[in-house]
């Protein structure tokens, strides 16, 4: 009698095992079908709001195509995969190493003295040195060139508006021009906000900086594995010799001191403060002179891509204020000394120059006094942070300045923002 029952017994223990795969394979199933369903959403809306791993790769983002490009921008191209120079003087980078990503356009006698400001700054040789050129002047390239204090790198955008003559992004013969009506002039283009049709030389200024953010964070191989802070100024920027030793400090006391602060900052938000000179740290809104942030930060940034290419203003550090931080849902502070170790001290602005022998005036000249302590870190670990809540700057409801409502442009914009998500992509640099 025993036999039977034993037999009976492994028969409802089978029955509830296949009830178990049963389940689990239709609950495989059922995912598969979800995703598939998932994967026919639009590709450009689903790389924006999902991608946040960190990867330098997304699943099957190939859907954006770029400009076709001259001779001059695939030759750039091809100069941007090239290794730093003076690896044979500093074969390797500091293991804190923050790195220095210089941004010119066409400002040589600017240039020149922002190089050799760096060439006086504590710890330069510890790092790499990025020069990202707007188009390609001669001029400008030479002064990059002869640098010899660090690891320099020099990347040029290959889609610059400065570097097609006859075609978008640069002037095609077909554009409608300032305030024409397409359909009267039949004339390609959409106006801003303000009945402006787009100016190569001014939309220039936001495509490089977009371009550059993204092959700096996602596309080098230098730097796209980088986790630490990464420093950006300008053609016009002066930098004190304690600039680099005191960002490191700011860097490091980040976390502790400021925890909600996104960035670390060289100078004040104000660009004609100096500093407070107060004993403390600062905390207040993100300035645009001798800004740093992590790769963390960059992904907010990069996920909010939609909402920096459609912003109708040709300025990309407005357009972040007024449209890409405020989407953060909170302040985004950064954290500096009270005194400055950065200068904005440009009078001839981008808009000027750009080939035109009377546009910049001023020569460069700059009559920037360098103090004593200007030339060794004063920041203090143990300082409190004082916090700048009432921020100044623009309110809900802005539009813009205008110079960016062609839909080339924002299409472009978005286009850099995929150009290194694509797993079939062999133009990584």
């Amino acid at each position: 009698m025993a036999a039977p029952r034993k037999i009976h017994l492994k028969d409802a223990a089978l029955r509830r095992l296949l009830s178990i795969v049963f389940i689990t394979l239709s609950g495989v199933s059922l995912l598969l079908f979800l995703l598939v369903t998932n994967s026919n959403s639009p590709i450009v809306s689903r790389h924006l709001d999902e991608v946040d791993d960190g990867s330098p790769y997304a699943d099957d983002i190939c859907g954006f195509s770029l400009p076709t490009q001259n001779d001059l921008s695939l030759e750039l191209e091809k100069r941007n995969q090239l290794p730093p120079r003076n690896l044979d003087l500093y074969p390797t980078l500091a293991k804190d190493h923050i790195v220095i990503v210089l941004y010119v356009h066409n400002r040589p006698q600017y240039l020149k003295v922002v190089v050799d400001t760096l060439s006086r700054v504590l710890g330069i040789n510890e790092t790499l040195l990025i020069v990202s050129h707007d188009g390609f002047f001669e001029n400008v390239n030479k002064i990059v060139s002869d640098i010899r204090f660090c690891q320099v790198k020099q990347i040029f955008a290959p889609y610059s508006p400065h570097l097609f003559s006859k075609s978008f992004p640069g002037v095609s013969p077909t554009d409608c021009k300032d305030k024409d009506v397409a359909s009267e002039k039949n004339c390609k283009g959409n106006p801003d906000q303000y009945g402006n049709h787009r100016s190569p030389k001014i939309v220039s200024l936001k495509h490089h900086w977009w371009w550059m953010m993204n092959t700096v964070w996602d596309g080098l191989k230098e730097t796209r594995g980088h986790s630490g802070h990464i420093l950006f100024i300008e053609e016009d920027h002066f930098i004190f010799p304690n600039a680099y030793r005191n960002l490191q400090i700011l860097t490091s006391l980040k976390s502790k001191k400021c925890p909600d602060c996104y960035a670390a900052n060289l100078a004040p938000s104000d660009v004609n403060s100096k500093g407070e000179g107060w004993e403390s740290l600062i905390a207040e809104r993100m300035g645009n002179v001798g800004y740093s942030f992590n790769r963390t930060v960059w992904r907010k940034i990069h996920k909010k891509a939609r909402e920096f290419c459609f912003f109708d203003d040709y300025n990309w550090d407005i357009t972040m204020w007024a449209t890409v931080y405020p989407s953060f849902g909170r302040p985004v502070y950064s954290l500096r000394g009270p005194r400055t170790s950065a200068v904005h001290f440009g009078k001839c602005g981008l808009h000027q120059g750009q080939g035109e022998k009377k546009a910049c005036i001023d020569n460069g000249m700059v009559d920037i006094k360098v103090e004593e302590y200007d030339k060794v870190p004063h920041i203090n670990s143990e300082w409190d942070v004082h916090i700048f809540k009432n921020q100044p700057g623009y309110q809900a409801g802005f539009k813009g300045w205008g110079g960016w409502g062609d839909n080339r442009d924002r299409q472009l914009c978005l286009n850099f923002a995929n150009m290194y998500h694509c797993r079939n992509n062999a133009s990584l640099l």
